[in-house]
């Protein structure tokens, strides 16, 4: 057994260690998101420390590839009794290691965004987190949406690969089983944006949100909201400055901001003027 907690082996981890992630997450004062490992184990990379006591997971990540062009970094936790000990830096070595040549990408909270920025991650934009019931104040919004159909996943992966710059169809392909929620937005017959919700403890998240403009990114989110029974929470790109007014005159409340932060690449693929907010942080 190595002697230094820095030095245990770093393993790949499936969806047998959910509750551990889970367990994890709780350690640290996050909620358990089991719903939300699922997903993340499922469709992306996940690697772990475990504890040399038997204790489940002292450190774990996910990576969610989407091709040599792009990788996601989510959910970088260590055990809050082996913090401060260089086992984040090391996990993360790793993965920067295992994707060398690839770009990654990642949302930092301000107490990691040092620690990235010593491994070479540049701040390349922010994202702020709203949450809160949503009460529709004014003029509804004018977009025809509908509720998806499996006849719609084409359209909506063709969109997404166009908007997000990348082909992630691994993941947008689970949302019907993962989410509550999946709806479309048309103009004259025409694909104009999609977005989804789905349940995380007490709240709906809206994501990923894909729309033609901000008004049809409006008429989603009020869409999804008509059948929520709960709050919602989504990460808005700041720069979308108009849609996080009207969240916020909406009844939803600032929770954080995050850093979007890139390494070997200067910027995110894609577009941003039509993605307003990702499937979830950790999968970028």
């Amino acid at each position: 057994m190595p002697t230094s907690v820095a030095a245990l082996p770093i393993r790949r981890l499936t969806l047998d260690d959910l509750h551990s992630c889970a367990d994890l997450s709780e350690d640290r004062g996050w909620p358990r998101e089991e719903h939300k490992w699922g997903l993340l184990l499922s469709a992306g990379t996940g690697y772990g420390i475990d504890d040399p006591q038997g204790k489940g997971l002292i450190a774990g990540c996910v990576v969610t590839s989407y091709g040599p062009g792009l990788s996601a970094v989510g959910m970088v936790l260590v055990a809050e009794r082996h913090a401060r000990q260089g086992i984040g830096k090391r996990l993360m070595r790793h993965v920067l290691k295992e994707y060398e040549g690839t770009p990654l990408t990642l949302h930092a909270t301000p107490n990691g965004q040092p620690l990235y920025e010593q491994l070479g991650f540049a701040t390349t934009g922010r994202a702020e987190m709203v949450r809160g019931p949503f009460m529709l104040s004014g003029r509804t919004p004018r977009v025809s949406t509908r509720p998806a159909t499996a006849d719609d996943l084409q359209a909506i992966l063709k969109l997404d690969a166009e908007v997000f710059g990348q082909d992630r169809t691994h993941i947008i392909a689970r949302l019907p089983a993962f989410a509550d929620q999946l709806r479309v937005a048309e103009d004259a017959g025409a694909l104009t944006g999609f977005a989804a919700a789905w349940p995380n403890m007490d709240t709906y998240v809206v994501g990923p949100l894909i729309a033609h403009n901000t008004e049809t990114a409006k008429g989603l989110i009020a869409s999804l909201a008509v059948e929520a029974d709960r709050p919602l929470r989504t990460d808005i790109d700041v720069r979308h400055k108009e849609l996080l007014t009207w969240l916020k005159a909406q009844g939803l409340e600032s929770i954080a901001h995050n850093a979007v932060m890139t390494h070997g690449i200067p910027a995110l693929p894609g577009d941003w003027t039509r993605r307003f907010a990702p499937l979830t942080v950790a999968a970028g």
